[in-house]
């Protein structure tokens, strides 16, 4: 077994093959414009009576070019779905109120300027009401045991935005200078970091007012409420530089302004970092906190998330299943305090866990073969969660005694139309023995003893891998008649520390040879035709590109997305200066490690491929500039090359006409070089 602590089996073993369900009558391969049916489910929430679950729909609208989120939900029986919001805006993060009669959720609907604000919706019936009025906008909130009060985190305004009304705000207007005083000063989406911060604020419901409960220069996340109402416990970074470090601290203070916060954590590393979204968690009797502790700050994201408990009035931390060498994440108490439930990864899948809080055997919940990213738990032993398969998006479902009930069927009709590939999880050993898994998504009429155009496609993180879940890049790559190979090279998350730490500071080196490895494994099992070969990916998938084809000269094209080759220009650009510094050092002092990892750009004359860079225009995580130095080297080498820029973009396309217009490209840059189906 992969696990270094013996698992509890409550589903069937993984299997070898994931078929595609039977198709419909009149099913049709998937095309392009199914992006606009597609529905994306997300954050279940069981009512506190457990008769019924709350959930977000978010789908493409593409004649506004925008993306809508919308609060749906569904009876606990399944007998009866309700559409709660239709508006333009989106609205997310429904919550219940602890007595059932209310949903509470965050919307930038009717507000100026556009900042998401809390709104109630009576269960009984009426229009939603905005509670809130922060022109820096709320990020997070929680209720009150006793439904009184909102914990929010609320944004400082921007102190240059227009005010609500200015008459000049729509007229052209000489913006202040932006003044840099701080380590970490890029983040994207965000854009340049200055003072403004997140802070903790509580709300009261019956007087309509709020006073702060925390300020400073600090940022704080996360808020829970103890059970007895009496204090919030929260997440934040401190220090005279803060920036400089990721080590993030749990501390506790009493719900009443003025009060002053109290550390709980002290681990040197992190513990309860916000980007994992996992709110600490209060034992039903309020004595103890769950967590989830990171490892060696200087492992950064490769570090492995561990699930702990510390005493609420303080002491030493410990961990539950310290064996466990997966990442886990959203921690949540059995009702008796006896346990915890939460999610972690494993080899291709994401499983709902279960631990005694002393600690002991994991138990898996839910089967291999698919992905679980969200659950909740409700009375009666009722836990929904939000699972999906490689031919089934996201859903909601019960999940009962092992067996899942649909409760959600938002993309059910949808499904019914089109014929799916089959996927397969394949292993194979890469060039140095390692065994690596991945996926091949095969072309819905599939023909055995058939070679076909293949695509190797690579993800980002580094730290992620490929799942068991639905992709609809890869079935529209498959219904044009290539074949998909998706393949975890170390690096990836899923199958433990020692394997995502094995190309710190070594990228492309262990990772590109086993992606390599993927493509002679599918040319040996007589698939992939070894002159009609493709690669590509976004982010790290994108940068592991350049370095493939740096190296090995058969792709006969490739697609780069949000990609960086030249990791010196990396330094100061974009918003990784911690990680920098932490795996390669600073370049004035280790220039031999920047230069190690920087090959693609430095030996851009071995590359021959054909290769389609695209990048968002204010992408601050990968920034452009990086994607530009590549096109500009091909270009001049005179290898074949295009570079396509999304205008006010970031690292993920956001605007639907620009992901179906990336899709467009992909398939027409691949089909140029590879063969379209139809000369076969």
């Amino acid at each position: 077994m992969s696990l270094k602590v013996t698992i509890l089996f409550r589903a069937c073993a993984l299997a070898a093959l994931v078929a595609a369900p039977l198709p419909a009558a009149e099913s049709r391969p998937l095309a392009l414009d199914d992006l606009s049916a597609i529905r994306d489910v997300f954050d279940p929430t069981i009512s506190p009576d457990g008769q019924w679950v709350a959930y977000t729909v978010r789908h493409r609208d593409f004649e506004k070019d925008r993306r809508d989120s919308d609060i749906w939900m569904t009876r606990w029986d399944g007998g009866q779905s309700v559409r709660l919001t239709s508006s333009k805006d989106n609205e997310t993060m429904a919550r219940w109120s602890p007595d059932g009669r209310y949903l509470a959720f965050l919307s930038d609907r009717d507000y100026e300027p556009e900042t998401d604000q809390v709104w109630i919706l009576n269960r009984a019936g009426g229009e939603a009401e905005r509670l809130t009025d922060f022109k820096g906008g709320v990020t997070d909130f929680a209720w009150s045991p006793d439904g009184r009060r909102l914990a929010l985190v609320v944004s400082d305004p921007d102190p240059d935005a227009p005010e609500p009304g200015d008459k000049d705000k729509d007229e052209e207007k000489t913006k202040k200078p932006i003044v840099i005083d701080r380590f970490q000063f890029k983040e994207d989406y965000t854009g340049y970091l200055g003072t403004p911060r997140e802070h903790l604020v509580l709300f009261d419901l019956e007087r309509r007012s709020s006073e702060a409960l925390t300020t400073g220069r600090f940022n704080e996340y996360l808020p829970s409420w103890s059970p007895d109402g009496k204090s919030i416990a929260f997440v934040t970074k401190r220090g005279a530089d803060f920036d400089r470090h990721d080590n993030w601290d749990i501390y506790i203070v009493a719900a009443q302004a003025g009060a002053d916060p109290r550390q709980l954590t002290t681990h040197e590393g992190s513990d309860c970092d916000p980007n994992w979204k996992s709110r600490p968690a209060w034992s039903p009797d309020g004595r103890s906190i769950a967590y989830f502790r990171g490892g060696d700050p200087k492992l950064i994201y490769y570090s492995t998330q561990h699930l702990a408990l510390i005493p609420a009035g303080g002491g030493a931390g410990r961990l539950v299943a310290p064996e466990l060498d997966r990442s886990a994440e959203q921690p949540v108490w059995s009702p008796d305090g006896s346990a915890l439930l939460f999610l972690f990864e494993d080899d291709g899948s994401k499983f709902l866990g279960r631990v005694p809080a002393g600690g002991g055997v994991v138990e898996r919940l839910s089967s291999a073969g698919r992905v679980v990213e969200a659950f909740d738990t409700g009375p009666d032993g009722k836990i929904a969660i939000l699972s999906g398969t490689p031919h089934q998006p996201l859903e909601v479902f019960a999940l009962e005694g092992g067996a899942l009930r649909a409760l959600s069927r938002q993309n059910e009709s949808w499904l019914e139309k089109v014929r799916l590939g089959a996927v397969q999880e394949i292993q194979f050993p890469s060039r140095d023995g390692t065994e690596i898994h991945g996926f091949v998504i095969q072309p819905p009429d599939f023909e055995p003893g058939r070679r076909y155009p293949t695509l190797l496609r690579i993800h980002g993180g580094p730290v992620g891998q490929f799942a068991n879940e639905f992709d609809f890049q890869f079935q529209l790559f498959a219904a044009r008649g290539y074949l998909v190979l998706a393949a975890n090279p170390r690096g990836s998350s899923g199958r433990g520390e020692a394997f995502a730490t094995a190309i710190y500071a070594d990228w492309g080196h262990q990772d590109a040879q086993d992606v390599l490895a993927a493509v002679d494994y599918a040319v040996a099992q007589g698939w992939a035709d070894p002159e009609r070969l493709g690669v590509g990916g976004w982010s790290y998938g994108g940068m592991l590109t350049n370095y493939v084809i740096a190296q090995d000269t058969r792709f006969k094209a490739a697609t780069s997305g949000a990609s960086i080759s030249n990791i010196l220009a990396g330094y100061g650009t974009d918003q990784y200066i911690k990680e920098y510094e932490h795996e390669l050092g600073v370049p004035w002092k280790n220039l031999d490690a920047w230069l190690k990892v920087s090959f693609p750009f430095l030996h851009a004359d071995r590359i021959v491929t054909p290769t389609l860079f695209a990048c968002g225009q204010k992408d601050f995580n990968v920034p452009l500039l990086n994607s530009e130095q590549m096109y500009q080297a091909l270009r001049s080498l005179g290898v074949e090359t295009q570079l396509v820029i999304y205008p006010d973009q970031y690292h993920g396309l956001r605007k639907p006409s620009y992901e179906r217009d990336l899709l467009e490209r992909y398939l027409s840059w691949y089909d140029k070089y590879l063969t379209p189906p139809a000369a076969d």
